[in-house]
């Protein structure tokens, strides 16, 4: 069975990012269509799969993840407007019955992601 799931890591502290707001979209027609809202546990994943099963098609998706306001309940002084704030990655399935495993890495002066297993 396919599915999405997600891992965000501080970079910046050393640790799991718990507590971030992450959206899932899905790019229809270049517009972006809701499908989840979602946050992060104490290990920086989500509860379950992002999307998965039947509900995972073949297509382009959104994550979005509101990096900005989770350093700003760390504490971190952040200068206005932040540099890091939302974090928009674009990715396609093409193999419905496939793991998408999208890692962020993440600190309020950088990001990466990669499609891990």
């Amino acid at each position: 069975m396919g599915k999405i799931t997600t891992h965000v890591l501080d970079i910046a502290h050393g640790c799991a990012a718990a507590g971030v707001q992450i959206e899932l979209e899905r790019i229809e027609a270049g517009r972006a269509v809701p499908l989840r809202s979602l946050r992060t546990n104490a290990d920086g994943r989500v509860d379950g799969a992002v999307l998965e099963g039947d509900a995972l098609s073949a297509g382009c998706y959104r994550l979005v993840f509101a990096a900005g306001d989770y350093f700003a309940r760390r504490g971190v002084m952040l200068p206005e407007p932040r540099y890091v704030d939302r974090i928009a990655i674009d990715f396609g399935v093409a193999e419905p019955g496939a793991h998408y495993h999208v890692a962020l890495l993440v600190s309020p002066w950088s990001w990466t992601t990669y499609r891990g297993s």
